[in-house]
């Protein structure tokens, strides 16, 4: 890999760094400096080198929607970094548990990617992490915009830290009946809509001890932003709720984005400029990135994750503004 494809990536990284729905992570970044300085960079190379197995999951039940549903944050952003993926050369499934696979499988029927290697995951039986496992050969595995559980004095203490920080800072925002729990930016518990999809990052060494792990979040509850330190977050997250959002599930690389759909596509380009199969991308323009969304809102009922409304639009950004990193990225690509 040269230089050049190193600025080049490290462009795409600084376009997918804005904070339209002024989440924190990345407006802060001005005072407090960079989260995760070359996470998208590095997490590239990963999936460049020996990739045989590249397993994605993805999908946000949002249960107080007046129609309730997965989000439209995420399942694109998936489906295209497979089907990038897919055209270097690297075989991939997409993986979801039973509340969003609706969303998700929309998504996929409307993207043209292979349904059967789409996979709804079901926790009901006790040995469902085996079994998905048992069923694979995996090199990655990546989340995309999947909430994960909050910390617990355990996983705060194990957690690597810049300065000291005595325990009574921990135990003072955070009480016992929110340790462990997924939470949503409004910090609410939504465990009963959460299935534990989180425990294959957890329980991934036991199978494959090799495989490395990639994490796409905006907002701080999502798997792989335990990579950053709690008291990070919590000092940068816009809400009242910020010491209770933070997910404790670390990731190798964890690519910080203004919506999670830009982190993915993002990777997707890298993947792709590595490759030097950057043509691939150039078939996902306004339109078609515009018919999966819509796709998704009247196959499934998708809703948007903030406005919680039923209607094609990612995390309530005018379609336009939402297109502004992607556009970004072709146009880098095209000098």
């Amino acid at each position: 890999m040269g230089n050049s494809d190193t600025d080049i990536i490290r462009e795409f990284d600084r376009l997918i760094r804005r904070d339209p729905g002024k989440r924190g992570l990345i407006d802060s970044e001005a005072r407090f400096g960079p989260l995760c300085h070359d996470h998208l960079l590095n997490a590239a190379i990963a999936l460049t080198q020996n990739s045989s197995q590249v397993v994605i999951t993805t999908g946000f039940y949002v249960p107080s929607a007046e129609i309730p549903a997965a989000e439209t944050d995420g399942p694109p952003g998936a489906v295209l970094l497979a089907l990038v993926l897919e055209a270097c050369g690297i075989n991939t499934s997409v993986v979801t548990d039973e509340l969003c696979a609706p969303v998700v499988s929309a998504a996929v029927d409307a993207s043209a990617y292979p349904a059967s290697q789409f996979e709804v995951l079901s926790n009901g039986q006790e040995d469902w992490v085996e079994s998905f496992f048992s069923r694979q050969s995996l090199s990655h595995l990546i989340s995309i915009e999947r909430v994960g559980p909050s910390h617990t004095p355990d996983s705060w203490q194990r957690q690597q830290r810049s300065s000291e920080v005595g325990d009574a800072a921990f135990h003072q925002k955070v009480s016992q009946e929110h340790y462990d729990r997924c939470h949503n930016m409004r910090g609410e518990i939504i465990d009963a809509f959460t299935p534990p999809l989180h425990q294959l990052f957890e329980r991934l060494p036991e199978f494959f001890p090799d495989a490395q792990t990639i994490g796409v979040g905006d907002g701080g509850n999502e798997i792989g932003m335990g990579a950053i330190s709690w008291e990070e977050l919590d000092r940068r997250i816009a809400s009242e709720y910020s010491a209770l959002i933070p997910c404790r599930i670390a990731t190798d690389w964890n690519i910080v984005a203004g919506t999670s759909n830009w982190g993915a596509a993002a990777l997707a380009a890298a993947v792709a400029l590595l490759h030097q199969q950057t043509d691939v991308l150039f078939a996902w323009q306004r339109d078609e990135q515009q018919q999966v969304l819509e796709a998704m809102v009247r196959e499934a009922n998708a809703v948007d994750g903030v406005t919680k409304l039923r209607e094609a639009t990612v995390d309530g950004l005018p379609f336009l503004t939402y297109m502004q990193p992607w556009e970004g990225i072709l146009q880098i690509l095209t000098r």
